[in-house]
């Protein structure tokens, strides 16, 4: 199935083949010199790419660390991904390169955010072309780019899912959704489930569930958190609750198309209505597919039966797309459309712009009219060169199957991952839809107790040293999150198979 890349000869100063394959065959131009060593003797080679980056000219590593240990805030550095820090340098579509030349295989698209690829030619060339006509102005003039976008957005919803602000982040659209929810309804109290991520603002702060985000602060006060319906490491499962190619190894006798995991969960949800808040909520917010929670799915009907609840106490459903949307799922375009549920609001950021900082608020004329009570006014929010770049990213998707594209590559990953799951006693779960991927690793499949972290470390460290960058999420930083380009190829999958594979292989032989 693959090339095996026999290892070079003494003296030769250039990458090993599959991390080094840049060299321009036209110019004859050679590749960098690396210090990198070189790969195992049975590790397949990287697939061709036919890109040739710029090379690297500028500042060294060592004194990009020491900037950002001096001039950047210390989040900075405890947010640095790995013991040896990655340097990149350029990206093209799902591929890296760093200061040295080495190339990597993108497979975290800077989390769940490169939509359509790493400078996609095409979505540059709306930048580019934007960039000479008009940079900025704000919405308080009338121009073309605000328009055409908004109305090209919109299209892409159902009824009555047709009225669009923009914003800068998923943060502040997250932000706008809670206020535009409690001026809906005129009540305050929002829930979230246990273990979401729905930013980091001081407001957002209150729907997000994981101790990591959290500060000794008060913050996003009237937000409540509901027992997250994780059939995988929750109190009940089961063998086919999930709308996804892999299912769980927990057995249960439901019938088809009955889940007892879905009652009790639910039934948490009433347990919180009748204990944890008035009886009159504003909101209940939820990811399709939680992200940085480890993507977790839930029961097939819960979120229908959710909605229906929040709807009988007065709230609204507002569905978090900042990292399912945009076709990432495969089946549908929008993660919630997997639920077979309409929200009443819909938020989004990352994929819109492939990486270019941006988000929206999507609701109902209804809504949108009780935001219009005060006057909120964003000034990036709608700037022309934003909304080019994500008009741009609509087309592409459209035009290149992107959509598609992540339901057949992704759907062969995690059939092939589950693979790895029967091979592997240290993985315990391979979930998701498309090409929102997560691996759940555990000390061992009986107790379900999380991997721990310098584990997780330790095989994550080395499927980067073999060239592919993936993530890592989950309550306890205990799921490898695959989030990548919805560009990538079967080729890719299958050469990413074989390096996370090498690598639960190389620590299990060093227990």
């Amino acid at each position: 199935m693959f090339k095996v890349v026999s290892r070079l000869s003494a003296g030769q100063s250039c990458f090993w083949p599959s991390f080094a394959k840049f060299h321009n065959s036209a110019t004859g131009a050679l590749c960098q010199k690396s210090a990198f060593k070189f790969p195992p003797a049975d590790l397949p080679e990287m697939p061709l790419c036919n890109f040739t980056p710029e090379e690297y000219k500028g500042m060294s590593k060592e004194q990009m660390m020491e900037i950002r240990r001096l001039n950047c805030n210390p989040m900075t550095m405890k947010v640095t991904y790995y013991k040896k820090p990655v340097f990149i340098h350029q990206g093209h579509m799902q591929w890296l390169w760093d200061v040295d030349g080495r190339r990597y295989l993108d497979l975290f698209a800077g989390v769940a955010t490169v939509s359509v690829g790493h400078c996609h030619p095409k979505v540059t060339a709306a930048a580019e072309k934007q960039l000479k006509k008009l940079w900025h102005t704000t919405s308080i003039y009338v121009y073309p780019t605000l328009h055409e976008y908004c109305e090209k957005l919109a299209s892409y919803f159902p009824d009555p899912l047709k009225v669009v602000y923009l914003t800068n982040s998923g943060s502040e659209a997250n932000d706008l959704a809670m206020l535009m929810a409690r001026l809906h309804t005129g009540n305050f109290d929002i829930i979230t489930f246990r273990g979401s991520y729905h930013g980091g603002s001081p407001q957002s702060m209150g729907l997000t569930s994981n101790a990591a985000y959290k500060y000794p602060i008060a913050s996003g006060l009237g937000c409540t958190n509901t027992m997250c319906p994780d059939v995988f490491r929750g109190p009940w499962g089961g063998s086919h609750c999930r709308d996804s190619p892999v299912q769980t190894i927990r057995e249960c006798s439901c019938a088809q198309g009955q889940c007892m995991a879905n009652e009790q969960y639910i039934g948490q949800l009433k347990e919180t209505f009748a204990t944890s808040v008035p009886s009159r909520i504003a909101a209940f917010f939820g990811e399709p597919i939680q992200g940085v929670g480890g993507a977790v799915q839930y029961p097939k009907n819960y979120l229908k039966e959710a909605y229906k609840l929040v709807r009988e106490r007065g709230g609204i459903c507002i569905a978090d797309e900042v990292q399912t949307g945009f076709g990432r799922t495969g089946t549908h375009f929008w993660g919630f459309q997997g639920h077979d549920v309409i929200p009443d609001m819909v938020t989004m950021a990352k994929g819109i712009g492939n990486g270019f900082p941006m988000g929206a608020v999507v609701t109902t004329p209804e809504i949108a009219a009780s935001f219009a009570k005060g006057v909120h006014f964003n000034t990036f929010g709608g700037n022309p060169v934003a909304c080019a770049v994500a008009s741009s990213v609509l087309d592409t998707i459209k035009d290149d199957g992107s959509q598609q594209n992540s339901l057949h590559v992704g759907t062969y990953l995690m059939t092939e991952l589950a693979k790895l799951r029967d091979k592997y006693e240290i993985i315990g779960d391979v979930r998701g839809k498309g090409l929102q991927i997560g691996v759940e690793m555990v000390k061992d499949k009986a107790s379900r107790d999380p991997l721990p972290p310098d584990a997780m470390a330790e095989i994550f460290e080395d499927v980067k040293d073999m060239g592919v960058l993936i993530g890592k999420g989950g309550i306890y930083g205990q799921t490898f999150r695959i989030k990548p380009p919805m560009c990538i190829t079967m080729k890719d999958a299958a050469f990413f198979l074989a390096v996370f594979d090498k690598s639960l292989h190389n620590f299990m032989e060093a227990k």
